[in-house]
């Protein structure tokens, strides 16, 4: 899919141009001049819903083509959330390129359907390389191997676009299994060891408070 994103040269800084509820930006890379924009928040934000981080953007800047880039970085406002300023990277189409490309975990594992299992995934995106017109927006990733509580998919076991390479994480990490339900034996365990950990914290706070008693007597007595 293609994204087409209008932007016009800016001269003012960033805090004017926000001020007037534009979302200001800067456009580097691939040899060319670091060049100042200013966006539409609301055509920036709907565009960036789609095409996240990992999809090529045709860019106008003044009305004319400025060629492909990606969103480099966003920044936020930590109190309002809002975005408050956009780093693009122009992309040369003649050499590969390193990008993170979010993974879809699609369909549902029968060792939780069938077996009770908790499904467990800790990566969201895989750091891929590949020529920017192969780039996709996001990898599948398929649950329904899952059939055990032993089976495991790995990074190798990804099927890639023709052209993609995997930068990170290793070939060898898990990105997703299923874990067996817990029984009550061992739920009961885990609460018995919550209740001892915090009886040991109380303890040791209450050793530290009377050790810091006498050590606050002991120096009032040398004090007289």
């Amino acid at each position: 899919m293609s994204y087409l994103l209008n932007a016009v040269s800016r001269a003012l800084k960033g805090e004017k141009v926000r001020a007037e509820g534009v979302l200001p930006a800067v456009i580097y890379g691939a040899g060319g001049e670091t060049v100042s924009l200013s966006l539409i928040y609301a055509d920036f934000e709907k565009m960036y819903r789609e095409a996240g981080d990992a999809s090529l953007i045709d860019l106008d800047i003044d009305g004319k083509d400025a060629g492909k880039v990606l969103v480099h970085e966003v920044q936020y406002d930590p109190v309002s959330g809002k975005m408050i300023h956009v780093d693009f990277y122009r992309i040369d189409m003649s050499k590969p390129i390193t990008a993170g490309v979010e993974l879809k975990f699609i369909g549902e594992a029968p060792a939780v359907k069938e077996l009770g299992g908790t499904l467990v995934h800790n990566v969201d995106e895989v750091e891929v390389k590949c020529l920017p017109k192969d780039l996709v927006s996001h990898i599948d990733v398929d649950l329904s191997v899952l059939k055990t509580f032993d089976d495991v998919i790995k990074v190798k076991n990804l099927v890639l676009p023709a052209g993609f390479t995997i930068v990170s994480p290793h070939a060898e990490d898990v990105l997703a299994t299923v874990s067996p339900a817990l029984t009550e034996e061992q739920i009961k365990a885990m609460e018995e060891e919550s209740k001892t950990a915090d009886i040991t914290k109380i303890e040791v706070a209450g050793k530290k408070k009377e050790e810091e008693g006498e050590a606050a007597e002991g120096e009032e007595k040398k004090a007289e």
